[in-house]
């Protein structure tokens, strides 16, 4: 990962306790950064508490979508920067939890989003998703798709990227949103994610869950991958480019879920197999998503480093050496 000059920088990180909120987090404050972020739950298993790198940050506790929370952590702490990727982000509880989905997703954006017009923030980098997107016969998706999202968790990104980019037409807050595929690495403490679930299972010698067919297909970003995107984002923001703009990052190829399960497994070094216990695309899921970077790349000169096998050698690795991280 190329290294991006944020030192004199005050950043707030919202959803700093998920995976790529604890990777990007790492990174800025290797950078140099002044680090922000807000903290909802106690959440012992997060990659910030269990690394001990919570203590090189400032929490601020609370909810985002309480009236308040936002403006006052854009105040005290001087924030110029903003990574905004607090949400509820697994399709399963969004289906069967709507209403507190949309008011984490929807209500949580409009909130910060304000907050940071109000206090005139220099740069603010939104997380949306390549869900958003919806079924789409033609692909890979390229951000001149309709956002045409059909299930509660889809819908509620494709409202998160449509207010984030109003903010720029409408106010000028220089803001740009990410559609990025599915992001995996170690961490990830949200065990009914595919990569998580697998890895730890296959450690523990039992057999993953495969909740399909097996015969979905998606796009994987390394997350270290994932954190150079979003770097890259905010310092085209920098440079006035970008703004009100939508953009992909993904590996550049989609991967069958039983593959990537069994490829797991066998890096894992174990001879367990998968635990197939579903017929065709779980309710709520599309079956095939892959998106096309390419508007990222010619911006920015991104472009993934890590490939699949790479990537989940070093997941599996860092599992390894947080065995407190698989419960």
């Amino acid at each position: 990962m190329e290294a991006v000059e944020v030192s004199s920088r005050s950043v707030l990180v919202t959803g700093a306790y998920g995976l790529l909120g604890g990777w990007l987090t790492a990174a800025l404050v290797a950078r140099g950064a002044r680090v922000c972020v807000v903290r909802r739950d106690d959440q012992t298993g997060s990659a910030l508490v269990l690394t001990g790198l919570e203590a090189s940050v400032d929490v601020v506790h609370g909810d985002i979508v309480t009236e308040g929370l936002i403006e006052r952590a854009l105040a005290e702490y001087e924030v110029d920067t903003v990574f905004h990727l607090a949400a509820q982000t697994i399709v399963p509880t969004a289906n069967r939890s709507p209403i507190s989905t949309f008011e984490t997703n929807i209500r949580g954006t409009w909130t910060l989003l304000e907050a940071c017009r109000h206090h005139g923030v220099e740069r603010v980098v939104v997380a949306s998703s390549d869900k958003a997107y919806g079924p789409h016969e033609d692909l890979p998706y390229r951000e001149g798709h309709a956002l045409q999202p059909v299930y509660p968790y889809d819908v509620s990104k494709a409202a998160t990227d449509l207010i984030a980019r109003s903010y720029w037409h409408t106010w000028a807050l220089p803001v740009a949103v990410t559609r990025f595929a599915n992001l995996y690495g170690g961490g990830d403490v949200n065990r009914s994610r595919l990569v998580p679930e697998a890895v730890t299972a296959a450690l523990a010698g039992r057999a993953p869950v495969v909740r399909s067919d097996g015969s979905p297909e998606r796009d994987f970003l390394y997350v270290e991958d994932a954190v150079a995107a979003y770097l890259s984002i905010s310092e085209a923001l920098g440079r006035g480019q970008g703004r009100g703009e939508a953009f992909n990052s993904g590996g550049g190829e989609p991967h069958r879920v039983l593959d990537v399960v069994r490829l797991i497994c066998r890096l894992a070094g174990t001879d367990v197999e998968p635990d197939v216990r579903g017929a065709g695309t779980p309710a709520g899921e599309l079956d095939r998503q892959w998106v096309d970077a390419t508007k990222l790349r010619s911006l920015t000169g991104w472009e993934p480093t890590v490939g699949l096998e790479e990537g989940l050698r070093r997941t599996i690795d860092w599992y390894r050496a947080h065995p407190e991280a698989m419960g």
